[in-house]
C-alpha cells in the first residue's frame, strides 16, 4: 500500500500512521455505521470547473473483476445475447464493492434499462412484452447470475428493489405486441421517443407525454366501462397506468436499437432522479441545539453541522442537481426547527459536501457510466470539482425549478483529456469485505486473502 503523488512515492505501513490521513478520511467517510450522531441558486462560475475522475484500479495481484461461469437455470427464454454489450456496462456500473454508492444515479438506472431492453428485444421472437411469474423468477435469477459472473454486486435485487414481478405485465391488460400496436398510436409514440434531447426532455416532456398517453390507452382496455362505476375504475387506474408504462418502455426497447433505447430510458430515468434528493436525513436535534436561535458558539454549531453532513456523505454519490435539492431540503428542515442563520455560509458547507467523500464528487446531471480500462481500472467523471457554496433556502419563496430558463447552474466540467493530474494510491481494500457493503478500509488480518482492489483517486491540478 502506498501513496504516489506526482513523482514522489511514500509508503503507508499502518492505517494509524500519520501519512495515512487521507486513508483514514476515506475510512471514516465510507464506514457505514448508521448511528444517529430545492432551491437552485444563481450560480455562474467565472470559469468552467475542471473534471474530477476517481478511479477504482485493480490490484496487480488479481484481475479487477471476478469472472466466473454463471450458473443458469436453463429455463429462461430471453435473448441475453441481444444485450450482451449493455450487460457488460451494467456489471461495471454495479461493480461489487461500490454498487450501493452508485446505485441511485448510475447502477440501478442502467440495470433497469438493460432489463427493459432485454425483454423488448426478446419480444421480437416471443411476441410478448412480459413474462409469466414462473419464467420471471428464472430469468431474473439468470440475469443477476450473469452480471455477478462479470464482477457485479451479488445483492443487486436488494440494492435496486428488483423483483420477478418487475418482469411481468403487472395489472396492465396488454402484453401482446400485436394488440399493443393496434391499441396505441405506435407511429406517433416512436416519433416522439426515437431520439430525445437529454437536456430539454425533462422540461418539455415530449417523450414522457407520449408514453403516458399510450399507457392510459392500454390501461383502459381492462375495464368494461358500461358495467363499472366511475369511482371503481379510478381506484385501480393509477396502478394500471404505471404498469402499462413499463409495457410501453419494453415496446420502445424492441423498436429502437439497444444503444438508442438505452439513451432514451436513461434520459427519462435521470429526469425523475434529478428531482429528488436520495439522501435520508436523520435526527437533526444536535444541529438544532447547537445552531438554533440564540446560538452563541459558532465553533460548536459548525462542528455539529459538519458532523451531521459527514454522516450524509456515507450514503450515496449524488448528481449536481440532486445536491442542490439536498441542500435545500436539509436547509428547510433546519429552518422549520428555528435555525434561522445561514449556517451553510457560516460553516462553509459546499454542494459537494452532500456526496460521498474523499475529495468531493458530484456526478453529472446527465446519464453517465463507469468505464473499465484493464490497465488503469474503473473510472467515472465527477462534475463540479470545486467548492460551490451550498444555497441556503428562503422559506418565503417556493423552490425554483431547474426548468426555469433564468436560473443559471454551474457549467459542465472541461474535457479531461490533456489535463495534468496527480494520482493518489490509497491502502488496499479487501474485496471479500466489500462484496456487500464498503464497511472499512482493511488489510484483512485473517490471512484469507481474496481478490484485492486499490482505490485510486486522481485529483486534477489547477
Amino acid at each position: 500500500m502506498l501513496f504516489l503523488i506526482s513523482d514522489g512515492i511514500s509508503y503507508c505501513p499502518d492505517l494509524q500512521d500519520s501519512s495515512c490521513s487521507s486513508v483514514n478520511s476515506l475510512k471514516g467517510s465510507l464506514n457505514m455505521d448508521k448511528k444517529e450522531d430545492a432551491l437552485l441558486p444563481e450560480i455562474s462560475p467565472t470559469g468552467s470547473p475542471q473534471p474530477f475522475l476517481p478511479l477504482l484500479a485493480p490490484s496487480p495481484l488479481s484481475p479487477f473483476t471476478n469472472s466466473t461461469l454463471p450458473k443458469l437455470s436453463g429455463l429462461c427464454t430471453l435473448k441475453f445475447d441481444a444485450v450482451e454489450s449493455m450487460m457488460g456496462v451494467t456489471s461495471i456500473d454495479c461493480v461489487a464493492p461500490f454498487a450501493e454508492y452508485l446505485a441511485n444515479v448510475m447502477c440501478c438506472p442502467q440495470l433497469e434499462a438493460t432489463l427493459v431492453i432485454l425483454i423488448g428485444q426478446s419480444s421480437k421472437y416471443t411476441n410478448m412484452l412480459a413474462l409469466n411469474g414462473t419464467l420471471a423468477k428464472h430469468c431474473l435469477s439468470d440475469f443477476q447470475q450473469i452480471l455477478v459472473s462479470q464482477g457485479a454486486n451479488d445483492t443487486l435485487q436488494h440494492i435496486c428493489s428488483l423483483h420477478p414481478s418487475n418482469l411481468t405485465e403487472g395489472s396492465c391488460p396488454v402484453k401482446d405486441v400485436r394488440e399493443f400496436e393496434t391499441t396505441v398510436d405506435s407511429s406517433s409514440l416512436l416519433a416522439a421517443c426515437r431520439e430525445i434531447d437529454l437536456v430539454n426532455e425533462c422540461c418539455e416532456q415530449t417523450c414522457q407525454n407520449a408514453i403516458s398517453e399510450a399507457a392510459k390507452k392500454l390501461a383502459l382496455k381492462a375495464y368494461d366501462l358500461l358495467s363499472m362505476q366511475g369511482a371503481e375504475v379510478l381506484s385501480y387506474h393509477s396502478t394500471r397506468v404505471n404498469d402499462c408504462r413499463s409495457i410501453v418502455h419494453r415496446w420502445l426497447g424492441s423498436k429502437l436499437d439497444p444503444n438508442g433505447a438505452k439513451n432514451v430510458l436513461r434520459g427519462l430515468s435521470n429526469c425523475k432522479n434529478n428531482k429528488v434528493c436520495p439522501l435520508v436525513f436523520a435526527n437533526t436535534s444536535h444541529v438544532i441545539k447547537a445552531c438554533g436561535d440564540g446560538m452563541n458558539n459558532r465553533t460548536a454549531c459548525c462542528n455539529s453541522i459538519e458532523s451531521y453532513v459527514s454522516h450524509l456523505q456515507r450514503q450515496s454519490f449524488v448528481t449536481n442537481l440532486q445536491a442542490l435539492d439536498c441542500a435545500a431540503s436539509l436547509g428547510v428542515k433546519l429552518q422549520k426547527a428555528n435555525v434561522s442563520k445561514n449556517i451553510y455560509n457560516l460553516c462553509h458547507i459546499s454542494l459537494k459536501d452532500f456526496s460521498v467523500q474523499v475529495s468531493g464528487c458530484l456526478l453529472p446531471s446527465l446519464p453517465s457510466d463507469a468505464v473499465l480500462d484493464q490497465s488503469t481500472g474503473i473510472s467515472f467523471v465527477c462534475d463540479l470539482n470545486d467548492n460551490i457554496p451550498a444555497p441556503w433556502p428562503s422559506l418565503s419563496h417556493l423552490p425554483v425549478s431547474s426548468c426555469n430558463k433564468t436560473v443559471k447552474i454551474p457549467a459542465l466540467p472541461a474535457a479531461a483529456s490533456g489535463q495534468t493530474s496527480k494520482t493518489i494510491y490509497l491502502c488496499r481494500l479487501q474485496y471479500e469485505q466489500l462484496k456487500h457493503r464498503v464497511s472499512s478500509v482493511s488489510l484483512g488480518l485473517d490471512g484469507s486473502w481474496k481478490p484485492l482492489l486499490y482505490l485510486i483517486l486522481p485529483l486534477l491540478l489547477s
